[in-house]
This record gives structure tokens, sequence and C-alpha cells, in this order.
């Protein structure tokens, strides 16, 4: 037998921690501190892809993500994704008779669809159309039975169902028939019948795999696993999860099965509790990945041919039918979800205070503020990412300059705000005391304001809410108007690459519904619908890391193309203190909540982490 060092060229290593690079997949060593042999390998996991453009479930196929497409039933629209977007093409052939529950295989340019069921009368079909990247044709041959939700596979030329279901006579299918572009030829029939198996892709016409599925009448979701060798039906190892409307892909020894229902189901048609669980099967063994976004079911799924290295899954169900689509793919590294973690509290409870929305979470300063009704203060605190320590004062006690403070800990501003009276004060600050600035052109609180001392655009003023204006250290100029007032909201970046999100459209008004991007001209929406979070918070820029949240736990990310929920705060607060030139410099501190608080939040982005395995020894 050969060795280890044989296969590598060295020998087994020694180490007091886990290897942490890469390049490390599939290396062996022995971690001392642990006394066990370690190594990396792939897991499955996850990510979000472009969203359909009709809701809803079907049958997918392809070869590749980036080149797929889903049918959904009973419209027949067809959508080609190239895995960055969907386009909705030629629907699928009317012989379909509606397509409810039709299956599909192939790829993108060579597919076929077999069966379906129209509700009205209500009937089965057995006929077949094929796909040739532009229009569907009917086909002339027919599976017999006609059906719905059989499991299909292989390719246009070369293909496989079995199982499905009947409407009003014998219940589900165990029945197989083989496909050569034309005709249907009956094979060998499964060991188990079975329905609602219509997700279920991948193999060939002389090697595929059949899984999950729903018996009648009971409804019970099946976790059995069959495998076909062109001869016959074999029982294989029963899936560590099962259930009806399942959906998978892949090859007989390497497959990937993902959302479905629960068994058994309440309802007894399989519809039990949707799941975003994922297994996969090695040849050998069922193990659990990464789970999707989304519990769902009806997802169209990628007929992959031969693996599970990745999947596509798409539309689908919740039981409301969904656009959402999800990308699998095996990688050595596993997703670390985004949190909140709670970190040291301010020195005074306060709202309305502002911070560097341009530092970092190690190197940040708070300023101003209100510490009770009708109480306003002065005080400035730096913070080094532990502590908060007092620094010098600013020359007026000041609040709802919010996030009209910007810059870093050494290079800051603080412009305008309510002391009381709106006022056109500015002053800048060093880290360590403040001094006076050049004065606003018009009284203004509730502002936003990105970039450094030298460099800064705020947007906002009292006599006009979407108005844009520039300082250089000394002087205020013009700059880009925004399409919506600002108040409240917040902003961050930089002076010609800067967001505004969420706040007011003027101090009394109606919220702000909408993001938008400044290139240093003008102002784009970017996100054309937000809900309301009112006064808010942020920290990021226009890259692709950036995070929102104000008047609610709920925090938002924007990845630079969308906007989505993320981990959720642990306090609900608004008119707070913001920082960080990242979404990891997200520092949250004080706020209304709705009383005044010194809570401090610190939010972590999303990461990934190295999948470490202990092996088993002896």
């Amino acid at each position: 037998m050969t060795t280890y060092k044989e296969i590598f060229g060295k020998q087994i290593k020694q180490l007091s921690s886990d290897l942490t690079d890469a390049e490390s997949e599939g290396q062996i060593w022995f971690n001392t501190t642990e006394g066990a042999f370690k190594t990396i390998v792939s897991a499955g996991a996850w990510s979000s892809g472009a969203n359909l453009n009709t809701a809803g479930g079907g049958s997918g196929f392809g070869a590749t993500i980036n080149a797929s497409a889903r049918v959904l039933g009973p419209t027949l629209v067809t959508e080609e994704y190239n895995g960055s977007s969907w386009t909705t093409v030629n629907p699928a052939s009317s012989a379909q008779g509606g397509f409810f529950g039709g299956s599909t295989s192939g790829t993108q340019t060579a597919a076929y669809i077999v069966g379906g069921r129209r509700a009205s009368p209500e009937v089965d079909f057995g006929t077949t159309s094929t796909y040739d990247g532009t229009n569907w044709t009917a086909a002339p041959g027919s599976i017999s039975p006609g059906r719905i939700g059989a499991s299909a596979h292989g390719t246009q030329t070369a293909g496989i169902a079995a199982a499905g279901a009947q409407s009003g006579v014998a219940g589900v299918l165990a029945s197989t028939a083989t496909f050569n572009g034309t005709a249907w030829t009956g094979a060998p029939s499964l060991g188990v019948a079975r329905g609602q198996t219509d997700s279920i892709h991948g193999g060939t016409q002389t090697a595929t795999i059949t899984v999950s599925g729903e018996r009648s009448p009971s409804g019970d979701a099946y976790n059995l696993h069959e495998q076909y060798d062109g001869s016959s039906w074999t029982a294989k190892t029963v899936m560590t999860s099962g259930g009806a409307f399942v959906s998978g892909s892949g090859g007989q020894d390497s497959y990937v099965a993902y959302a479905g229902s629960s068994s058994p189901a309440p309802s007894g048609d399989g519809n039990g509790a949707v799941t975003n669980r994922t297994i996969a099967w090695d040849g050998t063994a069922w193990t659990t990945q990464g789970s999707m976004a989304i519990a769902n079911r009806y997802r169209a799924s990628l007929a992959t041919i031969t693996s599970n290295s990745s999947a596509l899954a798409a539309g689908g169900a919740t039981p409301s039918n969904i656009t959402s689509t999800e990308e699998y793919a095996l990688s050595i590294f596993s997703p670390i979800a985004a949190t909140w973690a709670s970190t040291t509290s301010t020195p005074t409870p306060s709202g309305y205070n502002s911070g560097a929305s341009g530092g970092t979470s190690t190197a940040g300063f708070m300023a101003g503020g209100q510490t009770a009704p009708n109480a306003f203060t002065n005080l400035t605190f730096n913070f080094d990412g532990t502590s908060w320590t007092g620094s010098g004062n600013m020359g007026d006690a000041r609040i709802r300059i919010n996030l009209g403070v910007s810059g870093t800990q050494t290079a800051g501003l603080g412009v305008g705000g309510y002391s009381p009276g709106v006022v056109t004060s500015v002053e800048e600050y060093d880290g360590s005391s403040w001094s006076g600035g050049g004065a606003l052109p018009t009284a203004t609180q509730q502002s936003g304001g990105a970039g450094p001392q030298t460099s800064y655009m705020m947007l906002g003023t009292d006599s006009d809410r979407s108005e844009g204006l520039s300082y250089n250290g000394s002087a205020w100029g013009s700059e880009g108007s925004s399409s919506q007032g600002f108040a409240y909201g917040a902003l961050t970046g930089q002076e010609t690459a800067a967001l505004a999100f969420y706040g007011a459209t003027s101090p009394a008004g109606t919220s702000r519904t909408t993001g938008e991007e400044y290139n240093g001209t003008a102002w784009t929406t970017v996100v054309p619908s937000l809900p309301n979070q009112g006064s808010s918070g942020g920290a990021g820029g226009t890259s692709t890391a950036s995070v929102f949240a104000g008047n609610s736990t709920t925090a938002r990310y924007w990845d630079g193309t969308t906007v989505a929920a993320t981990a959720s705060m642990a306090t609900a607060r608004g008119n707070y203190y913001s920082i960080g030139s990242s979404a990891d410099g997200f520092i949250a501190a004080s706020g209304s909540s709705p009383g005044v608080t010194r809570n401090t939040e610190q939010y972590n982005a999303e990461s990934q982490a190295l999948n470490t395995k202990t092996l088993t020894s002896s």
C-alpha cells in the first residue's frame, strides 16, 4: 500500500494548531494540541443569484450554472440563466397541455419536457417537446402512461424518465421509459412507486438516480434512494432526510438534494413544512451540507449530468411563489454568518449624537448629543476599539448633527446642528481638540456627510433637503443635488463616491424609500424601494460592503448591486452615532431606544473559514 510520503513527497507534519492556507486542501497533519490527525476538505455552500422574472416553481435543465434554464407551469414560461441574469425566451410547446408537473432534462440548447397535467378538464399528458436553445417543438413520441411529477434524466437523444403520478386512477407510478429523441420505450420499473420527483435530475440513460418522492394516498414523503444501471433499479442507502417536492441534481455517485417538504404531510399531499436542508451523496454515504438561505419547495433545479460540484435552484414556493435563485458550489471554505457583538458602552447615554462615519472601528469618535429632554452636551469621546476616552469638548453643545460629523478621528468635522436653534457653525477636530471652521452658507441640521475634513460632501440643508454642498477645508461650494430630500438618514463614503439610504424627505416629512449612489457629479437611484427605517446610521461606502440600520433591530447589507437583510442588532435604536469606513467597522453607539441608551454594538460582516476535518485514526 502506498504511503502519504510517497504521494506527497513529504511526511505528515506535526503542528500545534491547524493549517490555515487554502493550498492545504487534501493534506494531512497531526495537531499535537488536540492529539488528532486533521485535513482540509471541500463542502457545499449556497450563495444568492439573480432573481427570476416570473415567480413560481417549475422544472430546470442545463449542463452548467452559466448555461441553464427553467420552465414554469402552467404558463409554460421559459427563462434562461447566464450566471448573472435571467432572460425570458420563447415559451414551451402547448403540446404539454399546461405543463403542471411536467419534467425536463438536458442542456440549455438541447432539452426535453415530458408529461404534465391540464387542470380543467383534468388530463394527464404523456406528450414530449424538445428545445434547441430557441424554440420548443412537439416531439412525436409520448410516454405511457401519461403522468406528472416524473424524474427525468439524461439528454435530449438519450433520456430516461421514472416514477410520477396519475390523476384519479392508479396514483403514483413505478414505471420507467427511455427516450431516443423521437420515441419512448418501456424499461424496468422502480422498486417502489412514487410521485413528486419532477425536480430530481442527473445521471445518464444507463446510470441514473432517483431519490425521495411521495406515496399516495397517504401522502408520506419518502427518503428512498434507487439507482439504475441500464437494466434494473437497485435500492441504495436511504437519505438522511427525505421529503416530497425535493430538488436535486448530479450523477449517480455524486449527487446533491435540497429543499422540499417534510414528512408526513398534514394535508396528505406532501405539502408539509418547507425546508432549506441540503444533503450530498458521494457514492457511499449521505452527508449534511450548508443550508439554503430560503426554505422552500418546487425549486427548479439545474439538471447537471454527472456531478454534485455545482447546482442551481430557481424559484419555488415558501408556500408563496418566489423569484429567488441560489447557487450551490463545493468549496474548501464555509461561510460564517454576519453577527453583531456588544462592546464597551458609551460613558453617558445620549441620542442625536454623531460620529466619524469615515473612521474605523479602532479609531473613531463621537460628539454632542442629547442626554435628557432639553439637555444638550458638547462632550467628545474617542474610541480605540475597546474603550471610550474623554477628549476635548466641542465649542457648542448641540444635537442633530447626525452624520454631519465625518472624517477620521484625527481629521473630523462637526457641521451644523441644533443648539438650540439651527446653526451654521462648523468645527474641525484633530483627535484631541476642536477649532472653528468655515461657516455653512445656511443654517442646517439633520444633514448627511461623507468624506474627510478637506474633501467633504454634505447632503440636505434646511432650506432645500435635496441640496448638496462641498467643503474644502475652509469654504463651502455647490455639489450635485439628490432626486429626493434627505434628513436623519445614513450617508457614507467619500465626496466623489457616496451612498444615501433611509431617512426622511424633510425634518417632519415623508420617509425616504430609495437608496442613491453619488459619483461626484450626480445621484443615481440604485435601490428603488426600501422600507421605512427613519433616522439611521451606516458604515462603508460605495464599494461592495456597506451596512445600514435605524429605528429597529433590522440591518441591511449593500453588496454593490442589491440590498438585503443581514444580522439583526440586539438593540433597536435611532438618532445614534456610527463609525466605520467598511462594513466590519460599523460601530452603533448610544441613540434613542426609545429613551437614550449607552449600548454599543459592532457589526462583523459575513466571512469564511476553511473546512477542517478531524480524521478517525487507529
